[in-house]
């Protein structure tokens, strides 16, 4: 299959370009700065000769947006609002005009869409969407007006003979450097892998084997449309899912922080406590009902594989590399 990724330079995007690529698929990535083999130029919001990767081909991954691992000031905050909006937009434009439309069109979205809660896991049926929480920082309501906006683009887009489905993805753990893991782990090997503001709020993770596993899966399924949610089935607090990240690495304690704390830690990694502070308990609904099987369901599991990898060790299966789509 032709599978066209915009955004695709960054680390999801990298994963899943090595993955399908390894699988025999022919990937396109297009991107602000060219400089490999089948990537190509676009802007992100605007129509150009890229739009003719897209015509043609089988499948769209959109993953183009501004990364959320910077300061939520203003500026910032309206740039990733304008990214996502932008680029989904003109994507939809390109597959509108498509003499030969892709079938699928898998677009990015968040599990941030959801509310900040302790009492419930969110699935896509009975899910409560946040932005009205009482108790949390207004800017937080911002997100996930980002967020919406982000999926409303693509329900907008006028593309009947295309697929669309909206990946509200929890954080890919992966093993890579600069990710989310990657972050996490230095913070544990540092001894600051504690509890942060108490713990209790839900960490939302997902295997980065996983997500590549669910794409595919998700392009093969013509009768899942609309939100699907991108999460390992076994959400934790932040207590334990650190606990559990010290334990895999071999870390006995880790320094827990207050939300002051938290805040000062955030602004020396020019991120944001939204990303440490949120509860985000999120479950894979219609992934499970529609019988997709997670090789990583549970965090301890998962850990011990990422840190195995982190340092180097040997692949599963007599040290053969198994292609992640495997």
């Amino acid at each position: 299959m032709k599978i066209v990724i915009p955004g695709g330079t960054g680390q999801v995007g990298t994963i899943l370009n090595r993955a399908l690529t390894a699988a025999g698929h022919d990937v396109v990535v297009l991107t602000r700065r060219p400089v490999r083999d089948r990537e190509v130029r676009w802007d992100g919001e605007s129509p150009g000769p890229w739009a003719a990767e897209i015509d043609g081909s089988d499948v769209v991954v959109n993953l183009a947006g501004r990364s959320v691992n910077c300061r939520y000031t203003a500026a910032n905050l309206r740039a990733m609002m304008d990214s996502r909006v932008r680029s989904t937009r003109v994507v939809g434009e390109a597959i509108a005009a498509a003499a030969r439309p892709p079938r699928v069109w898998l677009q990015m979205s968040t599990a941030t869409v959801y509310s900040h809660r302790f009492d419930a896991p969110n699935d896509e049926a009975t899910g409560v969407l946040g932005g009205a929480e009482p108790g949390v920082p207004g800017y937080w309501a911002y997100s996930v007006e980002i967020a919406k906006a982000w999926e409303g683009a693509q329900e907008r887009a006028d593309t009947p003979d295309t697929r669309k489905v909206s990946l509200r993805t929890a954080m890919v753990m992966s093993p890579g450097r600069g990710g989310v893991f990657d972050t996490l782990l230095r913070m544990a090997r540092l001894g600051l892998g504690g509890p942060i503001g108490g713990g209790a709020q839900y960490v939302s993770w997902i295997h980065d084997r996983d997500f590549v596993r669910a794409v595919e899966f998700l392009t093969e399924r013509d009768d899942l449309a609309g939100p699907v949610n991108l999460a390992a089935p076994a959400p934790l607090p932040q207590r334990t899912f650190m606990r559990v990240l010290r334990a895999a690495w071999g870390v006995p304690v880790g320094l827990p922080a207050t939300r002051w704390m938290a805040e000062l830690g955030a602004f020396a990694l020019r991120s944001d406590t939204e990303l440490l502070l949120k509860s985000r308990r999120v479950v894979p609904g219609r992934l499970l009902e529609a019988g997709f099987a997670f090789d990583h369901a549970q965090w301890p599991e998962a850990a011990d594989d990422l840190v195995r990898r982190a340092r180097g060790g040997p692949a599963p299966h007599a040290g053969l590399t198994q292609p992640p789509s495997a």
